[in-house]
């Protein structure tokens, strides 16, 4: 039988079909067109809301941004029932939060004390935490978790990130037993971030990433900007500074306005916030400020709450007032107000008169 030849030109074609396969798999082929590509819509942006709409002015709200600009913020936002009312500045920037970093932690702690994971009524001997010399006494090892979120331990051994007020302020090593007196001190809030760990078994930020930022749609929140700071010839337990951005943070600040829940999914237990949000010291008598499990409250009655119509505002500051959060529950409403700290910055004091501001813009 004679055998069949190849032919040449075919070899020759196949081999170059196979060639532009290869080729293909490895460059994909561009298109040419100048046609711009539209940008993919991000799924957790959140909606805007017309202020008429939902009972406010916009006139009013301008005045709002001409404000915030003169007086040195950086970024404004305010949310209407989860959607932006208002939005001034760069609100993508994730800003240090300071002392806001303790309402994201009781967050967690209220997710976890409801999975049995942490219990609240632990003593400092239970858990066997102690602190660099002098260490802790008999009666401040009785101080417990709750006592803790309180700042009300008694224990007042130096600490991670004090400011100057903290400081000065910081009464004298056994002066009140545990759970009977009120001292907003890093002490407090450091440990209960390092009994946080000790009992969850999970890490602040990484946690606080999967139980929170993700379900709830934060868009700049990164576990990577955040970090621990040791100040080791002070206390031997860390602070756990915080970034994050304006729109993270309003997002955060509409789940507890919504009852912990987004879209139908219980992220914070509705009990947890209620009573993470009640009174248990009264932090200033004459404005009505009281202070919960590491929230700062204005009930309804007190001073500043009858300015904008008698009603109850919760929420914390950092650094002074040049990082605000507040949420008005009965007014649906969320108020976020950042300056950047990484330069230069200066505290006006003018924080809740700009919150009050957009409050009472309404119509």
């Amino acid at each position: 039988m004679k055998k069949k030849q190849s032919n040449p030109e075919n070899a020759r074609y196949i081999k170059f079909i196979y060639t532009l396969m290869v080729i293909s798999t490895i460059f994909p082929f561009c298109s040419c067109s100048d046609e711009p590509v539209a940008p993919v819509p991000d799924p957790n942006e959140l909606e805007y809301v017309s202020p008429e709409d939902v009972g406010y002015s916009s006139q009013k709200l301008e005045e709002v941004k001409q404000f915030a600009e003169q007086t040195g913020f950086d970024a404004v936002m305010a949310l209407y029932d989860g959607k932006i009312l208002f939005s001034w500045g760069n609100v993508t920037k994730n800003y240090w939060t300071h002392s806001i970093r303790k309402p994201l932690l009781s967050a967690l702690y209220g997710i976890h004390v409801n999975n049995g994971n942490i219990n609240l009524d632990a003593t400092m001997e239970d858990l066997n935490i102690d602190d660099i010399p002098p260490s802790l006494t008999n009666e401040e090892k009785q101080a417990t978790v709750r006592d803790l979120i309180k700042s009300r331990s008694g224990i007042y051994h130096e600490a991670a990130a004090e400011d100057q007020t903290m400081i000065q302020l910081r009464p004298s090593r056994g002066s009140h037993t545990p759970g009977t007196f009120y001292y907003y001190n890093n002490w407090d809030f450091n440990v209960a971030g390092v009994i946080f760990e000790q009992e969850t078994g999970t890490k602040i930020f990484e946690e606080f990433n999967r139980k929170i930022a993700e379900p709830i749609g934060m868009q700049d929140f990164r576990v990577e900007n955040c970090f621990y700071q040791y100040e080791l010839e002070k206390s031997m337990h860390p602070a756990y500074p915080f970034r994050m951005s304006t729109r993270d943070m309003a997002r955060f600040g509409a789940l507890f306005q919504k009852n912990g829940n987004w879209n139908g999914n219980q992220i914070i237990p509705v009990d947890w916030i209620n009573e993470s949000t009640t009174i248990y010291s009264v932090v200033d008598s004459k404005m009505g400020i009281g202070y919960g499990y590491m929230w700062r409250i204005l009930p309804e009655g007190s001073a500043i709450s009858q300015m904008i119509g008698d009603h109850r505002i919760y929420g914390h500051t950092g650094l002074g007032g040049v990082q605000t959060l507040l949420i008005i529950q009965d007014l649906k409403l969320v108020i976020v107000e950042r300056t950047d700290t990484d330069g230069p910055f200066e505290d006006k004091g003018l924080g809740m008169e700009l919150g009050m501001m957009i409050i009472n813009a309404r119509l």
